[in-house]
């Protein structure tokens, strides 16, 4: 009985797996030997087009680094914080070397927001931020790449709360 159950079950799961038009490939992180798999509207995934930005220190954040496969040249930065002072503005810096070699030394930060315009992330009551942000590359070439890497710092102090690894990006169309 409990084998004939157990293969009614594979049988089951086998016939919606074989039915299903979702194709899921596998998250490919900073320096992974992941291929481009199909190249969607955000880009392939190799050269490096889009990222996922991890931010460190004292609580976690997040940004969905994405360019559009398109002629804009616009860098979407979605990002995302918690585990951080509650009801506090935070600000997204970055900074990048042309001198593409996984080291990033580069201290010439820039403050990001919507375009040009700096915009805050500001924290609810439980410490929890989020902001969509973005940036206009057009006036790199592309295929430009540079080595990029992010910091959070408090608006009103400056004090440095999160930092990111070296990661490399590739401008897109």
């Amino acid at each position: 009985m409990r084998s004939t159950l157990c293969l009614s079950t594979v049988v089951f799961i086998a016939s919606i797996t074989a039915c299903s038009t979702d194709v899921t490939y596998p998250a490919a992180s900073p320096g992974s030997p992941v291929s481009s798999l199909v190249a969607g509207p955000w880009g392939p995934e190799t050269p490096p087009f889009n990222n996922e930005i991890i931010l460190r220190g004292d609580g976690f954040g997040h940004v969905k680094f994405r360019q559009p496969n398109d002629g804009n040249r616009i860098v979407y930065l979605d990002t995302w914080v918690r585990g951080l002072a509650p009801n506090t503005a935070y600000r997204l810096q970055r900074a990048v070397d042309a001198n593409v070699n996984d080291d990033c030394t580069s201290t010439s930060w820039l403050t990001l927001g919507k375009g040009t315009i700096a915009q805050a992330i500001v924290t609810d009551q439980k410490g929890t931020g989020r902001e969509d942000l973005w940036r206009n590359l057009g006036a790199f070439a592309p295929g430009a790449t540079f080595d990029i890497h992010f910091r959070l710092i408090n608006a009103t102090t400056s004090a440095v709360v999160l930092t990111s690894d070296c990661y490399q990006f590739v401008i897109s169309q």
